[in-house]
């Protein structure tokens, strides 16, 4: 989990990059950019706030064959060993970016390239560098005052209240590859920011898995344990599987699926189903991994415990303990109306 609360930016680079294949030029300052508290109070919103509102998915440098190789790893190397090199490699990384610009779709921009401290990942104190860069223009109009008139002009700038990309690199993990954190609003071109400029994939580490098998469970739920069973059975299972999750350090495949699939009948179905989906998950291979509370929080947030019938009645679930659900919702059949019924079993009814 990353805190930015109290991060600051120390230093900061400023340059601006053209699309190379239009003829675009390359502008890179010889000095780095002083900060008032105004405008560091500005520029820190504008380039964090994606960050605290976006679901963490944490990337990393990858090279096929050595992150010794990989240009934009030696940058982030070279300025976490002497901060006071930034304006150096924010050069270097400008210049990067530049050759990867070629794409008619690419829009020139500035880049923003700072060094961060204070940053708080799973409670420990880390450094991170900035590499950020706006590119769409919005009009603004500004005034200017005559004796005896009011004169508007037309002006373009940049909307700071939206980043069109950017990336985090923590000082945590070096050997993996570091841990990344990336936004880009505009799709478009997104394999030109991740892929072609950065040049990272997912860092795999106990979030991905635990948040990507929590999300293979849900789509078992759906696809597999309801047509089986009903409703019913598909939010019991899933409420099982958190509570597994949520009471356990490590993740054991053969544990869970004795503690969550009551139906025996059912773990061969699981079983299958990873075979056939597991690699849409990146979880094909993986029956045992460290589990993360913070992803278990995310995905228990995220579950229905709702199950909507068709005369209109709408019966939530919130229970801890999904055992509960067994001794308090009895499903039955109605001869008369020729009607399934759920039967509700209470002591009073909360008034809130």
């Amino acid at each position: 989990m990353i805190n930015l609360f109290n991060t600051r930016i120390e230093n900061l680079a400023l340059h601006r990059v053209g699309n190379k294949n239009k003829g675009e030029l390359l502008l890179t300052s010889s000095t780095t950019t002083g900060l008032d508290d105004e405008m560091h109070a500005l520029l820190k919103e504008y380039f964090l706030k994606p960050f605290r509102s976006k679901e963490e998915t944490y990337y990393s440098f990858v090279h096929e064959q050595d992150l010794e190789f990989h240009e934009m790893y030696a940058f982030a190397k070279a300025i976490f060993n002497t901060p006071n090199s930034l304006l150096e490699y924010s050069k270097k990384i400008a210049k990067h970016l530049y050759d990867q610009s070629v794409h008619p779709h690419i829009r020139s921009g500035e880049l923003y390239v700072c060094y961060f401290d204070n940053i708080l990942v799973d409670n420990n104190k880390v450094d991170g560098i900035g590499i950020f860069k706006s590119e769409l223009k919005q009009d603004f109009l500004q005034f200017e005052e005559a004796p005896d008139n009011l004169n508007m002009l037309l002006q373009q700038g940049v909307n700071l209240s939206k980043l069109d990309k950017g990336a985090i690199i923590l000082n945590t993990a070096e050997d993996e590859g570091f841990k990344i954190l990336s936004v880009d609003s505009n799709r478009y071109d997104a394999k030109y920011w991740l892929e072609s400029f950065l040049g990272v994939d997912v860092f795999e580490d106990e979030n991905f898995f635990t948040k990507k098998y929590l999300k293979f469970c849900q789509d078992f739920a759906k696809e597999v344990v309801l047509p089986a069973e009903d409703k019913k059975e598909e939010v019991l299972f899933m409420n099982r599987a958190v509570n597994h999750f949520a009471k356990n350090d490590s993740f054991e495949e053969t544990a869970f699926l004795n503690d969550t699939l009551e139906n025996p009948e059912l773990i061969p179905e699981f079983k299958n189903y990873k075979v056939e989906k597991g690699p849409k998950y990146s979880i094909e291979d993986v029956s045992s991994f460290p589990i993360s509370n913070t992803a278990v929080t995310a995905a228990r947030k995220g579950i229905k415990n709702v199950i909507n019938l068709d005369t209109h009645v709408q019966i939530k679930m919130d229970f801890t303990n999904p055992e509960n659900a067994e001794k308090f919702i009895e499903k039955g059949w109605d001869e008369e109306r020729q009607m399934y019924y759920y039967l509700v079993y209470f002591n009073r009814e909360e008034k809130k």
